[in-house]
């Protein structure tokens, strides 16, 4: 992280800008509804509950990364982002290596892909207690079945019959929302992205730790590597100092398997996969007792994130704009989408106007959210067709495997809200005097 920047201060609630202030409800309680949670509160919002259907939260999950443009929002919400930063990956580069040998293609710094890496269970904990320091309730074993837009108080129904009201509803429950369908007016489903990921986290036994087939990525604390091949990729990091290991193998595959993070993988598959990788990292991998099995689906850019009606449900995070996972901006951008909504309802005093915060908002997270999107895409399309027929003698050029991400960390998602507030809402009026909403793409 750029030094100086900000690491946190005594969180700071500023004052509602309504009378009396919004009430608003956060559908999931992951990392994304956690940080709109966070964001609401210092907006000024009352947020009513954190609604999740899980009845208890586990360490689930993998690497995660979260980047500067995060931390930024995060500490001025008075977030203390040591917290994560500490029990991230602090390897100073990231190896970007040949798939058959590990030649080294491309070094860069961490930072130019994800900023800190971190497990994403500890990173929700973290998450967790920022939100319960605030005194926001978080309600566990809430399924939602049902929504109902209204001008006055929209409203969701939880499958023990339980009807809450608010003045906004915030979807952040994932790509499978309940809320996609009410806000698109129809049943979308996921189709393949031709791709799926085999994912592997463990703590290294003393064997492996000892065994030189085995260790090459153990002895020097923390590391961060990618092997890139034809149609295939794997990621290798370490955390705290090699106590934790974590490879993910992206490989083609059409299968049709619901999405799910938690599908057994097919560890005789996995080695078939990796039978012609770098010896150096093929042992640690075909040695794992278990995997997962992540099928990467796709989701075509949605038309609109707001509800039709009354324009009072609105979508954010992996409910509107998922990532792919090379992208490394998922959890960063749901922070940013989170901080622009909260600005935007503050910067509409007038209750009648919840309609144009929540339009103003799509219309300034729609493009950029899309920017990093395809960031992922092209990063993966560069890594997987960079050797296709390519000669063991032939030298690539670094920047055709290096990751982009750098540019997106120096844009301020609440500064640019409030420079475009002006423009962007005035043309949300005008669209809604109209009756007609100019779809987002």
């Amino acid at each position: 992280m750029a030094s100086g920047q900000e690491t946190g201060k005594p969180f700071e609630r500023l004052a509602s800008v309504h009378n009396p202030p919004l009430r608003v409800i956060v559908v999931g309680a992951g990392l994304g509804g956690c940080a709109a949670a966070i964001a609401l509160h210092h907006q000024g919002h009352e947020v009513v509950a954190v609604l999740d259907k899980v009845r208890q939260f586990n360490r689930l999950g993998d690497s995660l990364g979260l980047g500067e443009n995060a931390y930024k929002l995060l500490a001025r919400w008075g977030c203390n982002v040591r917290e994560i930063q500490e029990i991230g990956n602090q390897a100073p580069t990231m190896k970007i290596r040949r798939w058959h040998d590990g030649k080294v293609l491309a070094e860069q710094p961490l930072m130019d892909m994800a900023g800190y890496i971190g497990h994403r269970g500890d990173y929700h904990d973290i998450f967790l207690k920022w939100v319960r320091d605030r005194g926001i309730p978080i309600r566990m074993g809430c399924d939602v079945v049902a929504y109902a837009d209204s001008e006055t108080e929209p409203s969701l129904t939880l499958a023990s019959g339980e009807t809450i009201r608010a003045d906004v509803v915030v979807a952040c429950d994932g790509i499978k929302s309940l809320a996609r369908h009410l806000v698109l007016g129809a049943r979308d489903d996921p189709v393949s992205s031709g791709y799926a990921c085999f994912r592997a986290y463990f703590e290294p036994s003393a064997a492996m730790a000892a065994d030189p087939a085995r260790n090459a990525f153990l002895v020097d604390g923390d590391s961060v590597n990618f092997w890139i091949g034809p149609d295939t990729h794997v990621v290798q990091n370490t955390l705290r100092g090699g106590r934790e290991f974590n490879w993910i193998l992206t490989h083609r595959d059409d299968g049709d398997v619901p999405e799910s993070w938690f599908q057994p993988g097919d560890m005789d598959e996995v080695r078939r996969l990796v039978s012609d990788i770098d010896p150096a990292i093929r042992e640690a991998i075909r040695s794992t007792d278990a995997c997962l099995d992540w099928k990467i689906c796709y989701r075509k850019p949605l038309p609109t994130w707001v509800s039709p009606d009354a324009h009072r449900i609105v979508l954010l995070g992996d409910s509107c704009h998922a990532h792919l996972p090379t992208s490394a901006q998922g959890a960063s951008q749901a922070c940013e989408s989170a901080g622009v909504l909260a600005l935007c309802l503050r910067l509409a005093p007038a209750r009648d106007d919840i309609k144009v915060a929540t339009r103003a908002y799509e219309k300034l997270r729609f493009p950029r959210t899309r920017v990093s999107q395809t960031h992922g895409e092209d990063l993966r399309d560069r890594w997987h067709n960079v050797l296709k027929n390519v000669g063991q003698d032939i030298e690539i050029d670094p920047e055709m495997v290096k990751i982009k991400n750098r540019p997106l960390y120096d844009f301020d998602a609440e500064q640019d809200a409030l420079d475009k507030w002006d423009e962007v809402s005035e043309k949300v009026r005008s669209e809604l005097a109209s009756g007609t909403i100019e779809p987002l793409c």
